[in-house]
């Protein structure tokens, strides 16, 4: 892994690395690495479980369903997505084969740890002033096994990393969980997402709870 890189240089120095990782046995069936995208100094980082089907295809993160979802809940929280770096904690798409299909298999804590390096990476590199997770298993991965995203969605937490002292954390839930909630609901899930994001908004540039 690059040694102490720094801005956008930096961030490609670790795709490149990253691109051939074998850290994990996600490399041998996934088409490619799906590393971070954004800004090389965002103020938001904004953190996945791990990319889907078309993520997997295009080699970008939240390009899929859940990222139009996405798109559109940061929209109505007033962040603009140009402005966040996009990433999972797991690099490699987990699946199963049915048929033609390949559908999404949640990635096991051996898979999250080996992978950490890569986000702890991207986090000292982008020094973002917030994180917001997104799941169980994106949370899990920066706050702990046994972190509970149903006690604390909408928090501002605290958490560390190495190279990157401590930083904020707001875990909410996962776009895909608000897709997959029945019709009759899902105004629901999706306003409490765009919730949570207002409260990440808060702290960001012009947001009420900016350092002077």
């Amino acid at each position: 892994m690059t040694e102490n890189p720094a801005g956008s240089e930096g961030l490609d120095d670790a795709r490149s690395d990253a691109s051939e990782c074998t850290r994990c046995p996600l490399h041998r069936d996934a088409s490619q690495t799906v590393f971070g995208a954004g800004p090389a100094r965002a103020w938001l980082m904004v953190v996945g479980e791990q990319p889907g089907d078309q993520e997997d295809r295009a080699g970008e993160p939240f390009v899929g369903p859940a990222g139009r979802l996405l798109d559109r809940a940061l929209d109505q929280a007033g962040i603009v997505r140009e402005d966040v770096y996009l990433t999972n904690a797991v690099k490699h798409f987990k699946f199963e084969r049915r048929g033609r299909r390949r559908i999404h298999q949640k990635p096991t804590v051996a898979e999250i740890r080996a992978c950490r390096p890569w986000l702890d990476t991207e986090v000292r590199l982008v020094r973002p002033r917030l994180l917001a997770t997104l799941g169980a298993t994106a949370s899990q991965a920066l706050l702990g096994p046994s972190f509970r995203i149903t006690r604390h969605r909408g928090e501002v937490l605290d958490f560390s990393t190495p190279g990157s002292g401590t930083l904020s954390v707001v875990p909410t839930a996962h776009p895909s969980s608000v897709l997959r909630t029945p019709p009759e609901r899902r105004d629901e899930a999706f306003d409490a997402l765009v919730a949570d994001l207002r409260v990440v908004a808060s702290h960001g540039p012009g947001g009420r709870a900016e350092p002077g």
